[in-house]
């Protein structure tokens, strides 16, 4: 995935929006070829297939940027829907005890990508290609905060903004379609998600968002080519993609908000019981039921209840757990005074960690990240932070809203050792398949990064009580998606419902407790992920400790875990499983590990 932002958002969203199928006629057949060689064969082609049509790389050079924004009609999905279910069949005719070595784990992270990808076809998540902080139009707004490095790069900008009107028309039918059957966006989250279209829609030429890569060209470029790119930008900028996004502007508020569903549960979708297991399942890996995840959460809610309550006695305070919380809520010491005072203490936690990784995970990755705000114009409506390769985004909107007790617990998740570690750790893996390398599972990747708070309590990153409630507030965030995701989305409750219980269980300030709801009514199954991942991690971890004895290598059962790329959880056990009876050596121990050096 070369725009990893889009990953971050965790969000499939290119994969949902996809392209022609044109590589479907050319899938491998059987021959005299061993099963691991058709398999090779077949996810090689299918991967670079993906990424020319999905990802706008190059159809000549995979490894290169086109420029083209996908192919997102009705009709091209419907192929897109064949050729997936030809490579499901395929590997249906593929048995996994026949292959060789590193392919019987290859074919279970495949085959679970192809079933998400059908599965999303076959729901027709297309038509509705957008949710509370993510959508095919913001996405486009990253594209121009990227960073270019030669004048490819801008052409490949030019055509991709050329492209535009057709894009949206594209989604603009893809919309109707969903609408026209009840499968839309809920109407009651939807106030001011037109803002970041209306911001580029109503903002003139030099100031457009889009045009932010032509103010400041290579100081070494020629003048005349500066001008003939400054030239190309501002008539295609002006001329088609700010008339395009005031085209979408338009039909948002006059068609899709007034028109959009008035219910909020998943389950109220079209065949929306079945829909609502099948985001389940693409986003934890297990094939666990609604009312079995609430369950879970309900208990998981008392046990750090009652840690959260032995931490308040440790801060002397004498109130209630709501007094407590009000007290964290209000108190100015909580809070930065600037958005500078924000990112340099984040900056500040992000290096503390540097100084103490190497003691926990023996292999660190080559790329290092910097730490930026929240661009202004997503800010409103995004997290408090987002993090991957070679970044993390603190959100500096609305200070009174980003407390500094939890920092410490945000910066391990997004930074290091969360996202902004294992992404490109995963990405330097060499000799794994690139769907593996560059593939993001929701379970895998946010389940490492949550347990990355949690190992912030060993790492001694909370130095005080306020920032360990801090990191007991953010564990019980997660544990209470595990019953906000589902009383939203099977049991019906309301917007108010899941506001209410986030309010009188977690520290969360009232504006990230709107944001999230928002996010998990419009995001079904996402935010059961990270609990459920977790879980999973500390539970391989806990089994792993026991069967090794002394013999057990906090370091070597990291890189373990991280060596693996992102992969169902189900395969991260037996992943484990292989760790343990290898005597729990580090994969980066073995001479013929196939690592960078």
């Amino acid at each position: 995935m070369k725009h990893h932002l889009r990953t971050l958002g965790g969000a499939l969203s290119l994969l949902v929006m996809a392209a022609t199928a044109t590589a479907a006629t050319s899938l491998p057949t059987a021959t005299s070829q061993t099963a691991s060689q058709q398999f090779r064969q077949l996810y090689t082609r299918e991967w670079t297939w993906r990424q020319t049509q999905l990802g706008g790389a190059d159809e000549d050079h995979p490894d290169q940027q086109s420029g083209h924004l996908p192919d997102v009609s009705a009709q091209a999905q419907a192929r897109r829907e064949a050729y997936w279910t030809q490579i499901l069949q395929k590997l249906d005719a593929i048995k996994p005890v026949q292959l060789q070595g590193e392919d019987k784990v290859n074919y279970a992270v495949y085959r679970q990508q192809i079933e998400v990808l059908l599965s999303d076809q076959r729901a027709r998540t297309w038509e509705m290609p957008f949710n509370s902080d993510t959508a095919f139009w913001s996405d486009l707004g990253f594209s121009a905060r990227a960073h270019f490095n030669s004048l490819q790069d801008y052409r490949s900008y030019l055509q991709m903004l050329r492209e535009v009107p057709r894009y949206f028309r594209q989604q603009t039918a893809n919309m109707r379609l969903g609408l026209a059957r009840g499968f839309s966006q809920p109407q009651e989250i939807l106030k001011g998600r037109d803002q970041d279209i209306a911001q580029v829609a109503d903002t003139p030429l030099p100031a457009n968002l889009l045009y932010t890569p032509f103010r400041n060209l290579p100081a070494d470029m020629p003048s005349e080519q500066q001008a003939a790119l400054r030239k190309a930008a501002e008539q295609v900028i002006g001329a088609q993609v700010i008339p395009a996004y005031q085209q979408l502007l338009h039909f948002f508020r006059s068609e899709y908000i007034p028109h959009a569903r008035h219910t909020l549960a998943a389950e109220d979708l079209p065949d929306g019981k079945a829909f609502y297991r099948s985001q389940i399942l693409e986003y934890t890996t297990l094939d666990m039921s609604p009312d079995a995840i609430h369950a879970l959460g309900l208990r998981e809610m008392a046990s750090i209840h009652q840690q959260m309550l032995d931490t308040i006695k440790q801060t002397g305070f004498k109130g209630s757990f709501a007094q407590f919380l009000q007290f964290l809520r209000t108190d100015p010491r909580f809070y930065a005074k600037t958005p500078d005072e924000l990112l340099k203490d984040a900056s500040w936690i992000a290096k503390q960690v540097d100084g103490k990784i190497g003691q926990y995970i023996g292999r660190l990755p080559r790329e290092r990240f910097g730490i930026i705000p929240v661009p202004a114009d997503l800010a409103p409506i995004y997290t408090g932070g987002r993090g991957g390769p070679g970044v993390y985004m603190v959100n500096t909107y609305n200070l009174p809203a980003r407390p500094l007790y939890s920092l410490p617990a945000l910066t391990l998740h997004e930074s290091s050792p969360g996202h902004a570690l294992q992404m490109p750790l995963a990405a330097e893996r060499q000799g794994l398949p690139d769907f593996r390398r560059y593939s993001y599972i929701s379970a895998y990747g946010e389940g490492w990064a949550l347990y990355c708070e949690y190992l912030g309590v060993e790492m001694g990153m909370y130095q005080s009580p306020y920032d360990r409630f801090g990191y007991l507030s953010y564990q019980a965030w997660r544990a209470a998606r595990l019953v906000v995701d589902t009383g939203l989305h099977h049991l019906h409750w309301s917007r108010e419902q899941a506001r209410a219980y986030l309010r009188a269980n977690t520290a969360l300030a009232e504006h990230e407790i709107d944001t999230e709801v928002d996010r998990y009514v419009a995001w079904p199954g996402q935010a059961l992920s990270y609990y459920l991942g977790e879980l999973a991690i500390r539970h391989d971890r806990q089994r792993a400790a026991q069967a090794l004895g002394a013999r057990f290598d906090i370091r070597a059962f990291h890189d373990a875990v991280l060596a693996t790329g992102s992969v169902p959880l189900p395969v991260l056990d037996q992943q484990i499983d292989a760790f343990i009876a290898d005597g729990g050596r580090s994969p980066y121990a073995d001479p013929a590990s196939t690592v960078a050096p």
